[in-house]
């Protein structure tokens, strides 16, 4: 087991090289480039020609990349040129908040997914199953945004259960301690504040999580069914074995293969879907970074959160072989 993850260790280093290269390479390559996104209004020839050569700019790509290279492993990305502030510190506060959001519609996606699709597969035609697959075209077809502006909408205008925005409430005074506000409140034991963060999370969390839920529901319906019509499945109830112990030892474990697959690939989808989910709910972590550094050309935190976007995708994968290999003995040879 431990060989088996070294070695998906190892692999990790060559591919965040190669997506550094790609990142740097296509955004010095976009219209203006950094100089002009830098100067803004004020970006005359002499100024960008100014602006290059202070910062290496005009040096020949491999050596621009070299030094970014090199700042990048101190942990220097350099500075947003929106605020002014380290984009590293910038990533820093708003991290937690896209993981709280991003865990919270995974851990939904989760719990309520596997259970159905197998529900599903094991009631194959009837109406649950019928349903069942009704409701994942729904899920799967309709957007994020919108979706959420119906959650608030009903949920948060008409009906008044939940906020409508935010991460806590405005006035609020709650201590700061890891970032995660719902976790802040708990390991605090100020309750109010962890209930009212809460509160806040539910809609953006619902509405995210949708997509990545229709998706699990349909691949663990599809693997389950699979695993029903094998014939390891028939050779253990020929041997008398009750439903129960056959569905939960040799079906439910062998169709979870493909599903972990699936539950890591949607971690992409989360981290893109949080961006629009974001802007709706006004959540304020990476995803609103990321949209303000495309809108107003911030190379440096547009560099740095593709990277790290890129990284969590990468580590998220590299936990789905591990539970590859923890489910399946064979997957380690």
């Amino acid at each position: 087991m431990l060989r088996f993850v070294v070695r998906r260790l190892l692999q990790v280093v060559p591919t965040l090289l190669l997506l550094s290269i790609l990142v740097f390479a296509w955004l010095r390559n976009l219209p203006g480039g950094p100089a002009v996104a830098l100067l803004g209004d004020r970006a005359t020839p002499e100024r960008v020609a100014q602006l290059n050569a202070l910062y290496g700019l005009d040096d020949p790509l491999p050596v621009q990349y070299g030094k970014f290279l090199g700042r990048a492993a101190s942990g220097d990305f350099g500075t947003s040129s929106i605020t002014g502030e380290p984009v590293l510190a910038e990533i820093a506060r708003a991290l937690p908040a896209t993981l709280e959001l991003s865990i919270a519609a995974l851990a939904i996606a989760v719990a309520l997914g596997i259970p159905l699709g197998y529900l599903a597969a094991v009631n194959r035609g009837r109406s649950l199953d019928v349903s069942t697959v009704i409701g994942t075209l729904v899920g799967v077809a309709v957007p994020v945004f919108f979706l959420g502006y119906v959650l608030k909408a009903v949920f948060a205008v008409e009906l008044g259960w939940f906020p409508p925005s935010g991460r806590q409430t405005v006035g609020l005074d709650a201590t700061n301690v890891t970032g995660f506000a719902v976790l802040d409140g708990v390991l605090t034991r100020e309750w109010d504040a962890s209930l009212d963060a809460l509160s806040h999370l539910v809609l953006p969390a619902v509405a995210l999580a949708t997509i990545p839920l229709a998706v699990i529901v349909r691949i663990t319906r599809a693997s389950v069914l699979d695993v029903l019509d094998s014939d390891f499945v028939r050779t253990a109830n020929s041997k008398g074995l009750t439903p129960a112990t056959v569905r939960g030892r040799h079906v439910l474990r062998n169709a979870l293969l493909p599903v972990s697959t699936v539950i890591g690939l949607q971690v992409g989808l989360l981290l893109a879907g949080a961006v629009l989910t974001e802007r709706v709910f006004v959540w304020g972590g990476l995803g609103t970074l990321l949209a303000d550094a495309i809108t107003l050309r911030d190379y440096p935190r547009l560099q740095a959160i593709l990277l790290l976007g890129a990284l969590i995708y990468i580590v998220v994968n590299l936990l789905v072989d591990i539970s590859y290999a923890v489910i399946d003995p064979r997957v380690r040879l």
